[in-house]
């Protein structure tokens, strides 16, 4: 009994929580490669089997770039400055959060251990072109037109306004897309003040980018609306500083200029690997080939729906003969391509961000279900081994029959021939411990010492408030620890039975 019970309650647990009972170990949570949950939702480790974005530039249209952080050293080529407050070459930083700096890192950082930021595209190259730290129209537009002319392939604007985009703006916009360059722009944060998609991210033909939370769903802080094109990771995403704003050279920040740089690293990516392709269709094959979520097809949370980095990069795509963000419509009109409209996505490709449910909710009860499974099996053998212990002694003789339990409380078995000798021992052992699941392991920790929060600032994505103790001491939190076996002390011995009397 107590063999078919068990058997058939691990089939039970293989079969219904596959998904959950051997997740990837976790992290030690004080490293940065730990605090890049994004990474491995996104399936980046499997995307850089095909490509790490060599031979392509990314312009990063910011507040500057450092290019003697460690994490981007190399990295940084020579740039351009807009704006009067803008730094020489798009070098260094004149702000207080070097927004720059840290969207370069997530695009290109090196890597190189757990202590280094692993960018999305870490062999591509930066052009800095630094804005300044109050965005100003005309000197965006400037920053577009300079960047295409001078070798951008994938232009990234993390920063936008709540202001319609000027005359100049949308002929930039125009003007790169003309010249071969994929334009990516982040659609804003609600805790900012942004009701609706900032602009440049709202100008036809840019790739607007929503957010998503570590659960795979809409962020709320993102803003939403009809010219969403694709929604990536935004949640508490860690980025490289200079040790003149952070003294550990990182931050943590949740904004969808964080979103906005991975959707620029996976363009990267794309243009690595199909290098023949045109700006329309590396945008055709970012939008074809994202994970339909929210509404069937576009929707103003999710746009066309989430990055998946390694679909775009190995999926079969019809080539389009124009940008399928604008087939003449005006901005927040449904992207089409006139003969060549965009298929309607199927849901049943699987997600790009590894989880199983697409909300908090679910998530936790799938946590819970995985836990109580393996403690319900080592209570149930526990209650069986009991059981097993006090069962009544039974005929002390005769051919065929099992010889009773040894140890205190039991009559000592007979002796004579056709009887095994008793088990040695007093009485019966508990089973060991069962381990909880490595997968459910403590939630990412911190870098040590890290600067204090994000101040506000004008351009929409400034990284936001950094959590209370988002920093913290190194060592990683212990990780799959054992859990307490129920019950593990076993009730008194019975009584030692009278004469023709058997304990039950």
């Amino acid at each position: 009994m107590l063999r078919s019970t068990v058997a058939a309650l691990a089939l039970a647990v293989a079969a219904g929580t596959v998904p959950l009972a051997a997740p990837a170990p976790a992290r030690a949570a004080d490293t940065v490669r730990g605090l890049q949950w994004y990474l491995d939702a996104l399936k980046i480790p499997q995307a850089h089997k095909i490509t790490k974005g060599r031979g392509v530039v990314v312009a990063v249209l910011d507040t500057g770039v450092e290019p003697e952080v460690p994490d981007l050293r190399g990295q940084v080529l020579p740039g351009y400055a807009t704006g009067a407050d803008g730094s020489a070459k798009g070098w260094g930083t004149d702000d207080k959060i070097a927004h720059g700096t840290a969207m370069a890192g997530i695009i290109a950082g090196r890597g190189g251990g757990d202590m280094r930021e692993l960018g999305i595209a870490p062999e591509a190259k930066i052009l800095p072109v630094s804005i300044g730290s109050r965005l100003d129209a005309g000197d965006l537009a400037k920053g577009i037109r300079w960047a295409t002319d001078n070798g951008a392939d994938v232009l990234n604007i993390s920063m936008g306004v709540k202001e319609a985009a000027t005359p100049d703006e949308v002929a930039a916009v125009r003007y790169a897309l003309e010249k071969n360059v994929v334009v990516v722009a982040s659609a804003g944060n609600v805790h900012q003040g942004y009701v609706g998609v900032a602009s440049p991210a709202d100008i036809p033909g840019v790739i607007g980018v929503t957010g998503l939370g570590k659960d795979g769903s809409f962020f709320g802080d993102s803003v939403r609306g009809p010219e969403a094109v694709l929604a990536a990771p935004m949640e508490e995403i860690i980025s490289p500083l200079p040790t003149s704003v952070s003294d550990n050279g990182y931050g943590v920040s949740s904004g969808t200029s964080e979103s906005g740089a991975i959707v620029s690293g996976v363009a990267a990516l794309v243009r690595a690997k199909y290098p023949d392709l045109d700006a329309a269709n590396v945008v055709n094959r970012l939008v074809r080939t994202a994970q339909d979520r929210g509404g069937k097809g576009r929707d103003d949370e999710y746009g066309f729906g989430a990055v998946d980095p390694v679909a775009a990069l190995t999926r079969s795509v019809p080539n389009v003969s124009s940008n399928p963000l604008l087939a003449g419509a005006p901005a927040g009109g449904d992207a089409g391509n006139g003969s060549q409209p965009l298929p309607e996505r199927s849901k049943d490709e699987g997600p790009i961000v590894s989880f199983g449910v697409k909300n908090g909710t679910g998530a936790l009860i799938q946590g819970a279900l995985c836990l109580l499974v393996p403690i319900a099996v080592a209570i149930l053998v526990i209650v069986l081994v009991r059981r097993s212990r006090r069962r009544p002694a039974g005929p002390t003789a005769g051919p065929g029959l099992p010889p009773p339990p040894a140890g205190p409380g039991f009559p000592p078995p007979p002796a004579g021939p056709g009887f095994p000798p008793p088990p040695a021992g007093p009485g019966f052992s508990p089973p060991p411990g069962h381990p909880v699941s490595a997968g459910h392991a403590v939630p990412p920790g911190t870098v040590p010492g890290a600067r204090g929060p994000y101040p506000p600032a004008a351009p929409h994505g400034v990284p936001g408030q950094v959590p209370p103790g988002a920093y913290g001491p190194p060592g990683a939190a212990p990780q799959g620890a054992p859990w307490p076996h129920p019950g593990a002390t076993p009730p008194p011995p019975p009584a030692p039975p009278g004469p023709g009397v058997h304990h039950q």
